[in-house]
């Protein structure tokens, strides 16, 4: 394989995998305050087509990320109401908020699709790639890593910032503590259930971030499952990152590069099936799991919050 294929192998790992990588930091941030979330297939389709929906009618790229973020935290909020103020199951509400929102995607964007004749090829605004001066000129990773747009390079500032943020700062300390011992926390004058909110929140605005690239960058336009299942991915991969930033980009860049084997090997014409290539992506997050619970098995802690998925009732003062 000579060195300019595996150049554009890369480029288009680190596109595939930028969509997964804001939604499992958005994740990240959620279950760090002790609350599940597991609508993130859900949220991504609702904020994919909603960012396309508002890009392609306000002709701005600007408005339609706009717009997937604020969907986006809107169903962290409706998330955050159900669990933590109504208390009810975090499991089933998430599978609840993915059901909703997977079928509220599919009835709003009957018309933004391929399938509806008056807008047969509909093609909106999208955000090109963009080559940073100097760097995208330099040899070999030039190309791969600096001439992408402008969403992929947010990452390269975010997933440093949320690290430091989450080890390095006192916000940050504070919401690690709420996931660990809420109890504790509020005994120091925490206030547990604001900052679950606000972090189910941020998760949500993250998690819709990812579905507007994937509608606004990586492939622009809405068809039906457009994420793919990326949602169910980025759950499993908060698992495989330990809650970690820094792991969590290194499984995003391991989906996006096994995303675009599949891919490339479909364009060279390869006799595999391609069911079995769109498979890959699946056994490879079964396979994390099954090694996440083996290690566990031999009693080591992978970094799951001691409190994730238990609800919090403050107890009544005399």
């Amino acid at each position: 394989m000579n060195a300019t294929l595996l150049i554009s192998l890369l480029a288009v790992t680190i596109r595939a995998g930028t969509s997964l990588l804001y939604a499992t930091l958005g994740e990240i941030f959620t279950e760090r305050s002790g609350v599940l979330n597991l609508g993130l297939e859900g949220m991504m389709l609702l904020s994919a087509v909603s960012g396309f929906a508002a890009a392609f009618h306000s002709k701005s790229v600007a408005v339609g990320l706009a717009s997937a973020i604020a969907v986006g935290g809107l169903m962290g909020l409706l998330h955050a109401f159900l669990t933590i103020t109504l208390r009810s199951n975090q499991t089933v509400t998430g599978l609840a908020l993915t059901i909703f929102a997977s079928g509220l995607a599919s009835f709003l964007g009957q018309r933004l699709g391929p399938q509806a004749a008056p807008l047969v090829g509909l093609i909106g605004p999208r955000f090109e790639r963009i080559t940073l001066p100097v760097l995208g000129s330099l040899p070999l990773l030039g190309r791969a890593l600096f001439q992408q747009d402008v969403l992929v390079y947010a990452t390269y500032l975010l997933v440093p910032a949320a690290w430091f943020f989450l080890y390095r700062t006192r916000p940050g300390l504070y919401l690690r503590a709420v996931g660990e011992n809420p109890r504790t926390a509020d005994a120091m004058g925490l206030h547990v259930s604001r900052i679950r909110y606000l972090y189910t929140i941020l998760g949500g605005m993250l998690v819709g971030l990812g579905g507007a690239h994937l509608s606004l960058a990586y492939t622009p336009g809405w068809t039906e499952n457009l994420t793919g299942g990326r949602g169910w991915i980025a759950v499993a991969m908060v698992i495989f990152a330990t809650w970690d930033p820094w792991r969590a980009w290194f499984g995003a860049i391991l989906f996006g590069g096994i995303n675009a084997a599949q891919l490339r090997m479909q364009a060279a014409g390869t006799t595999i099936p391609s069911a079995f290539l769109h498979m890959l992506p699946f056994a490879f997050t079964i396979v994390i799991l099954v090694i996440i619970t083996w290690w566990e098995a031999f009693g080591k802690r992978v970094g799951a919050p001691a409190a994730l998925g238990v609800p919090y009732v403050r107890e009544e003062k005399d």
